[in-house]
């Protein structure tokens, strides 16, 4: 389903179609579709090279519940909010590695941003998921009227707020959502598509999509860019 969503999350002309289609499954469609479209528009240059990354196992699921709904309690932030952030910033900890900001951890703070927020360590997922709960309660995140305010202070893109809420909606309508998306697999969007990094992925520097894609053909899921 992955897939699929990427794909039909690109092609807004299906989507009157795909939802009619989609019967009792609807509103969740729709909030995938939202979802995909909205983080795309957040994305506006693409790369001919893959990042500096690790793809490992993330944390057992169970576990990454139980931050997020001590999140929720301590801070006033819905545990639905902190999931999605997570899910949306390193596949819920798959990704190791910093972003083009410098930023890192499972949650993905910039240096200054965690001296003032963050406990502990920051590559571990309970205190990266408690300074995010923190951050966002702290910006007005622990009000309905003050959620979309605290995602823009994290990520000031307007697409990262629609993005991040269409995910969170979608757990808050069924629950059992958070382990499908736990399940999803990082895929990276270059300038040749649509390409799989399976956990196992490492690279110490930024690699030439071309070169990887020489090596595991299979692992280009799409020629699409849009």
């Amino acid at each position: 389903t992955q897939v699929l969503y990427r794909q039909l999350g690109r092609t807004p002309a299906w989507r009157r179609e795909v939802l009619a289609a989609a019967g009792g499954y609807r509103d969740a469609v729709a909030d995938h579709l939202e979802g995909r479209r909205s983080l795309r528009s957040v994305l506006t240059t693409l790369t001919s090279t893959l990042p500096a990354w690790r793809i490992v196992r993330p944390p057992p699921a169970d576990d990454l519940i139980r931050f997020y709904r001590k999140g929720e309690r301590v801070f006033g932030v819905p545990w639905q909010v902190l999931a999605a952030v997570n899910f949306v910033e390193t596949g819920f900890g798959k990704i190791r590695g910093f972003s083009s900001a410098g930023a890192r951890g499972p949650m993905q703070f910039i240096p200054a941003t965690w001296e003032a927020y963050g406990e502990g360590d920051i590559d571990d997922p309970h205190d990266s998921i408690m300074a995010a709960a923190r951050y966002l309660a702290a910006n007005g995140g622990d009000t309905a009227a003050g959620l979309d305010g605290a995602l823009y202070a994290y990520n000031h893109h307007e697409g990262y707020v629609r993005g991040i809420r269409a995910y969170a909606r979608l757990m808050e309508r069924d629950p059992g959502a958070f382990r499908q998306l736990y399940r999803w697999q990082i895929i990276y969007l270059s300038t040749r598509g649509d390409v799989w990094l399976p956990i196992g992925y490492r690279s110490r520097e930024s690699l030439p999509v071309a070169r990887y894609l020489r090596q595991h053909p299979d692992r280009l899921l799409s020629g699409t860019t849009d």
